[in-house]
């Protein structure tokens, strides 16, 4: 087998030389993904934050237990120290050591586990003391997953502890859904990037807190409220002062470029315009990007934080936003849209 060194190379931009501190390593040969695990096990092994592809979005990953550690996560993102981070299990034996299930709640979260883990789902539990204070924001709760990529598992078994992973961005842009996106926002920041391939899912995991029987939806995700309602009644959280997972704060995932909703999109006249569309484009746009020709949420998610990230770097004025329908999974997209348009229509109706 190749040494890792002769297997990853420095990522280089013209524009700024700080790039070359960030290793980029591919995964798309047995020997590379064997190269990029242990080079990111090593790292996080050393207090080091590493960039890694997850089903939803890349997440930048740090071991949980040690907050030296997850202090670098939060330094890298700019992000809040008041806003949780995510925990993702190596293996479901975590669960029980870093959470305390009610026992009225325990059958529940075993069917939810045994049909959704791995996968885009985050439990909010009650937390031991296991857990450091900074990932929980100082919260007697822990968000918990297990994520099913093929690639992040490979590092947690490899590394065998529990990661914090929140989305591996600048805290409150767009997510990443692709290693390139997350070069071009922490470059420099980190010591790696996995590159994993593009994500299935698109958006972040569904949150959902577990209490008394009944399941509260914390943020919408892949996972949507008619699934979890198989399970039990399923409410929606109301508005919050501080969040309590990750995804709660009214302005989030956002473009620099100033972001608009609007169910009859038109460009304006003297301002360069561009347009995510829903199924259809407009004439008049500088930029369309079009979420599903097919009119599929499943497609849309996957292609929605993508798009936004192509017409923020188009050089536009304005970005128009259609409205998705909001019945399954357009839940989760109405929610990111929301959020992201959330300075610019704060006061305004959606035309």
């Amino acid at each position: 087998m190749k040494s890792v060194d002769s297997l990853l190379f420095f990522w280089k931009s013209a524009e700024s030389p700080l790039h070359l501190n960030t290793l980029f390593l591919s995964t798309d040969s047995p020997e590379t993904l064997a190269c990029a695990v242990a080079e990111a096990s090593r790292l996080l092994g050393a207090g080091e934050p590493v960039a890694l592809p997850t089903e939803t979005v890349y997440g930048l990953a740090a071991d949980a237990l040690r907050p030296e550690a997850v202090l670098k996560i939060f330094e890298a993102k700019e992000r809040p120290f008041f806003d949780p981070l995510i925990v993702h299990l190596p293996d479901l034996d975590w669960l029980d050591r870093l959470a305390t299930v009610p026992a009225e709640d325990a059958p529940l979260v075993r069917r939810l586990t045994g049909r959704f883990w791995p996968g885009p789902l985050t439990l909010v539990l009650p937390r031991r003391d296991l857990v450091p204070d900074l990932v929980a924001s100082g919260l007697p709760t822990v968000a918990l997953r297990m994520s099913a990529h093929p690639v992040f598992r490979a590092v947690g078994a490899a590394f065998g502890r529990p990661l914090a992973a929140p989305s591996a961005n600048r805290f409150g842009r767009i997510s990443p859904t692709a290693a390139e996106h997350v070069l071009s926002e922490l470059a420099g920041r980190i010591p790696l990037v996995v590159d994993g391939g593009a994500t299935v899912h698109g958006v972040e995991s569904t949150i959902v807190a577990i209490a008394g029987g009944r399941l509260e939806i914390l943020r919408s995700g892949p996972i949507t409220r008619e699934e979890l309602a198989e399970f039990g009644e399923v409410t929606a959280p109301g508005v919050v002062a501080r969040p309590v997972a990750p995804g709660q704060l009214k302005s989030h995932y956002a473009p620099r470029t100033p972001l608009q909703l609007s169910s009859t999109p038109q460009p304006l006249p003297e301002k360069r315009c561009g347009l995510l569309a829903w199924k259809n484009s407009v004439p008049g746009f500088e930029r369309t990007e079009i979420l599903s020709a097919a009119g599929d949420l499943r497609e849309a998610a996957t292609h929605l934080f993508a798009a936004l990230r192509r017409l923020d770097e188009a050089g536009l004025d304005l970005i128009l936003a259609e409205p998705v329908p909001e019945t399954g999974l357009g839940v989760a997209i109405m929610d990111r849209l929301r959020k992201a348009a959330h300075e610019f229509n704060s006061g305004r109706r959606i035309n």
